[in-house]
């Protein structure tokens, strides 16, 4: 029997902001808004640029950590938990209006029809906020088998980069026979990216790892991690059956 890394993937992991869903517009939008409307602690008093450097750093955080991380570099003289409260009532207003990204649809679609692989959701976001996420879009994840929320699941204890979120989501597959627990291996798992810490947290599960940046990341490649399966800059850059063969071939 071959070793699990020789094999085909069985089992495909989706992150979700930045990568299924274009919510990192409407994230950076609210951070600026908080922001703007509190000034600085900064001598200046004037609120300090949202920089692409800070905005790679906080890409895939849990909830908490990411406002933590905000208010710091931001010099926000306001709490997280209160950042995290008036970001969250802008969100409300733009979350359910977010659209797919290009091939987003089409590859979950052509996923979910075969009969050799599983799919899910491991996203960083509460759940609360994945319901306003995907209201115009129920039906297609209704085609995942679960969805994990790492801010708001228990069985989460580390948010990414720790692997934490995706080793919970590989363990919560069906079983395929009754009563025999079964938890698919790691080398058997991709992982669907568009964050540095998201795909340190795949490659620290042992999972093979396609990465979808942001486009800005290919001008700062030093924010691509070494060891990530395969980058592509959008996810219609390859028909799906193209998209998986090269991941399989590539470990």
């Amino acid at each position: 029997m071959p070793h699990p890394a020789e094999q085909d993937v069985t089992h495909v992991l989706f992150d979700m902001d930045g990568l299924l869903l274009d919510t990192e517009p409407l994230y950076t939008a609210a951070t600026e808004a908080v922001a703007a409307r509190h000034g600085s602690t900064d001598p200046s008093g004037l609120p300090l640029a949202f920089t692409w450097d800070l905005k790679v750093k906080q890409m895939g955080l849990p909830s908490g950590r990411l406002a933590e991380l905000i208010v710091k570099e931001m010099k926000l003289p306001i709490s997280a938990e209160q950042y995290t409260q008036e970001a969250r009532k802008i969100q409300e207003d733009t979350f359910p209006n977010c659209e797919l990204l290009p091939g987003a649809e089409a590859l979950v679609r052509y996923l979910a029809a075969q009969p050799n692989i599983q799919i899910a959701v491991a996203t960083s976001c509460p759940r609360e906020t994945f319901e306003l996420k995907t209201s115009k879009h129920r039906e297609l994840f209704s085609l995942f088998n679960h969805v994990v929320c790492g801010s708001s699941d228990p069985e989460v204890k580390e948010g990414k980069p720790a692997p934490d979120i995706f080793q919970v989501c590989a363990s919560r597959f069906p079983d395929p026979l009754p009563g025999v627990k079964f938890v698919p291996h790691p080398a058997s798992c991709l992982v669907l990216e568009d964050s540095p810490a998201g795909v340190r947290a795949a490659l620290a599960a042992g999972m093979r790892c396609l990465m979808v940046p942001d486009p800005r990341m290919f001008e700062t490649p030093d924010n691509i991690p070494k060891g990530v399966t395969l980058v592509m800059r959008s996810l219609d850059e390859l028909p799906p059956e193209e998209l998986m063969a090269a991941c399989n071939a590539y470990w």
